[in-house]
């Protein structure tokens, strides 16, 4: 008596089983792209990390943008301990990119014509240590594409470039909400860029901003 509710489990099984398969093939599909078969990353530090990351994250060939604290002594430390100062820490961003799409020169030329390579004291509205402008470099190779693209803005500018160049640290993520501030809050985020004069100032320096690769 108890057969065929066992063939109705067992042909219900099956056809589970079947449409399970056909659903992870449809998900196969959505994956059929393959990643970069190499990825590298760079840091660079200028000025309020919500403005630095909101600019690379428009550059084709650029992956993933986290906002973060680097060159300082302190470890895992927080938004308020490096905006007091005291830490050495700049906020800084990890750009990791495909350099199949974008050279490390190339996003190197890419962020000092989007900052102010010329103010000692900050970037724009924003003064104190952490928030001077820095290239961190890991290896002979990113020194001497950090140096030439520093050299060719100070001839371009005439003036004397300040932009640091520091050798890589360890990078600590800064707190969730300082990540992708300029897509979770787009208004606030569009009134303190404005209101901070960063766009003004590149385009009195540069002329008209460098678009993205």
């Amino acid at each position: 008596m108890q057969r065929p509710a066992l063939t109705i489990a067992l042909i219900a099984g099956l056809v589970a089983t079947g449409l399970a398969f056909f659903s992870s093939a449809g998900a196969e599909d959505s994956r059929l792209e393959d990643p970069p078969s190499r990825v590298a990353t760079a840091v660079f530090a200028g000025g309020c990390f919500w403005c630095v990351e909101a600019d690379f994250d428009k550059v084709e060939g650029v992956l993933e943008t986290v906002s973060g604290y680097t060159g300082g002594t302190l470890e895992k430390p927080t938004y308020k301990e490096v905006t007091r100062g005291g830490t050495g820490h700049y906020e800084a961003v990890k750009v990791t990119y495909d350099p199949a799409k974008v050279s490390y020169d190339e996003l190197t030329e890419y962020f000092v014509r989007h900052i102010d390579p010329t103010d000692a004291k900050g970037q724009f509205c924003d003064k104190g240590e952490s928030y001077r402008s820095a290239i961190f470099v890991s290896g002979t190779g990113e020194r001497e594409a950090a140096d030439a693209t520093l050299a060719a803005a100070e001839t371009s500018l005439r003036a004397d470039v300040v932009t640091q160049i520091v050798p890589a640290s360890t990078f600590w993520p800064a707190e969730d909400y300082h990540q992708d501030y300029y897509l979770k809050n787009s208004v606030k985020y569009g009134y303190y860029r404005t209101g901070c004069g960063r766009d003004a100032r590149i385009k009195q320096l540069w002329g008209k901003v460098a678009k993205a690769s």
